[in-house]
């Protein structure tokens, strides 16, 4: 339902690869005060990024400010702590809840539940490590107002468990089964509309920030969409509903 599987490899990189790609990321983009390291899967399973990399990659970014890193709820231990202790700034660690609601969440096959995302938003905490979540906007399965509330929900349930930045995503006919889904009747990507509202709604409660994915948003299928996405994007960029 994102487009990061398409990145995703089926072995593990050579030894220093995963270094020397940050290295030369970093050599050519501008000077920034905040990084995200976002590896198309989980930034602590070892068959993706083996800890003997972690001292060079350390070294490449402590001097940034923040980092933030992409992790499964399930892969979330000690070792991000030991992470962030090499690194010595604030380490953030973005989880994929997706949803609250349980049995949609099953569905998804992303093989965790709700349990699994509250076990590593306490681990996180206890390490003094900062959360954001994603959250995607009408699974399948999922009715146009039911995507609304239940995004809501889980932008809720993110808060409650720590959570201090949530991104909410639309969900994607990218992979050749969602449209396998979508031609079921299955499936329906979300109106415009309805991130619109999720955004305002969940900014209104002043809990922490959100942003909407805008990522190759389609405006043309609403009269007001593109007035809509102006407004989006400006509840991006100040945090305030409008």
């Amino acid at each position: 339902m994102c487009d990061l599987w398409k990145n995703t490899t089926t072995e593990s990189v050579p030894a220093g690869a995963i270094g020397e790609q940050i290295e030369f990321a970093l050599q050519r983009l501008p000077t920034a005060r905040y990084l995200k390291l976002y590896n198309s899967g989980s930034f602590f399973d070892t068959a993706a990024i083996s800890p003997t990399e972690w001292p060079r990659i350390t070294e490449l970014i402590r001097g940034f400010e923040s980092v933030t890193v992409e992790n499964h709820p399930q892969l979330c231990g000690k070792q991000c702590g030991t992470f962030r202790d090499m690194y010595g700034g604030t380490l953030e660690v973005a989880l994929g809840l997706e949803t609250s609601h349980e049995a949609t969440l099953l569905q998804l096959n992303k093989k965790m539940c709700l349990d699994d995302y509250i076990r590593a938003c306490d681990s996180l905490q206890d390490q003094a490590i900062e959360i954001r979540s994603f959250i995607i906007l009408r699974p399948p399965w999922t009715s146009e107002e039911d995507g609304v509330e239940r995004a809501l929900h889980s932008l809720d349930f993110a808060f409650r468990h720590g959570a201090r930045v949530c991104s909410v995503i639309p969900c994607r006919a990218t992979n050749g089964f969602m449209e396998q889904l979508q031609q079921r009747g299955e499936f329906h990507p979300p109106c415009i509309s309805s991130l619109y509202n999720v955004l305002r709604e969940s900014l209104s409660w002043n809990r922490g920030r959100v942003f909407a994915d805008l990522w190759d948003i389609d405006d043309s299928g609403h009269p007001e969409a593109h007035s809509l996405l102006a407004g989006l994007r400006q509840m991006n960029r100040t945090q305030k509903p409008c």
